[in-house]
């Protein structure tokens, strides 16, 4: 390559290293506070945000947020309709408690192991892709720049504009991998999923959710239970889908009707069958 090139090359890949390394770092990039207390805390869990970050955006690959919204929305959907079947097939209180403490049970630890090996696999298929693309660029740098050039003249990139940038990128190896990665294999080098937070995340929501329409069942039974099973499932499914729309920023009101309109379909068909069933346990 010409000096002239080099020269004019050096400032752009330093500004890639920063741009990797500030990625990283992602605190460092917005103003952070002394003491990030439980907002700080509650928006690195559930939002993949380090505690004082006041970046506007959140971390909708770390799989936190989708762990949580699952499993509340899966534990209020399951034990709202298994207590409600089993209440519908006119079951002793202590029979509806005994399903649903193990409905809540089961669903957690399958939610929770469900999320741990999901988030791993992902990780480690990531991780291979990765080193992949790594050795392609080790074995023959001049065809992936080639390449990485095409990426940019089909989104639209002059052909010599498109040249001179994927041969400024190809200059260092970390921003080559980290450039390929995201225009080719469409991922995020730098996101790591928390397999562990994840599956903590899980395990609580669905707990959470499934214990809602359980919990009148321990102070009252028959058909008050089941109206007040019915009334907290209507009231969680209305708040999760609320909670869902704000933080997607869409119709808070239709995300929260929608989430009711679920939760009332599957409540009905269970209690219905359980009607319908008939069986009477003691």
């Amino acid at each position: 390559m010409p000096p002239e090139d080099r020269d004019a090359a050096g400032p752009v890949v330093d500004a890639g290293r920063d741009s990797c390394r500030s990625r990283r770092t992602l605190g460092a990039m917005t103003p952070v506070t002394d003491r990030p207390g439980l907002v700080g805390i509650a928006r690195y869990w559930f939002g993949g945000r380090p505690p004082g970050n006041t970046s506007r955006h959140r971390d909708v690959e770390g799989g936190t947020w989708r762990a949580a919204v699952l499993g509340a929305g899966d534990g209020l959907l399951t034990n709202v309709s298994l207590v409600l079947g089993v209440a519908g097939a006119s079951a002793s209180p202590s029979t509806v408690r005994l399903a649903g403490v193990a409905g809540l049970l089961a669903g957690a630890f399958s939610m929770a192991a469900g999320e741990l090996i999901s988030v791993r696999a992902q990780h480690e298929m990531v991780q291979r892709e990765l080193q992949v693309e790594r050795q392609e660029l080790a074995d023959d740098p001049d065809a992936e720049r080639r390449e990485l050039a095409a990426m940019y003249r089909a989104r639209g990139v002059p052909a010599d504009d498109a040249d001179t940038v994927a041969r400024i990128l190809s200059l260092d190896a970390k921003v080559a991998l980290d450039t390929h990665a995201r225009l080719e294999l469409g991922i995020n080098p730098e996101a790591r999923g928390a397999a562990s937070r994840a599956s903590a995340v899980s395990f609580l929501a669905f707990s959470v959710g499934a214990i809602l329409p359980l919990f009148p069942w321990f102070f009252v039974h028959g058909g008050a239970g089941v109206v007040a099973s019915v009334i907290i499932g209507a009231v969680a499914a209305l708040l999760l889908g609320a909670l869902i729309g704000t933080f997607a920023a869409r119709g808070i009101v239709r995300s929260a009707l929608r989430q009711l309109a679920v939760a009332t379909v599957a409540a009905a068909v269970t209690y219905g069958v359980g009607s319908l069933l008939g069986v009477s346990a003691t």
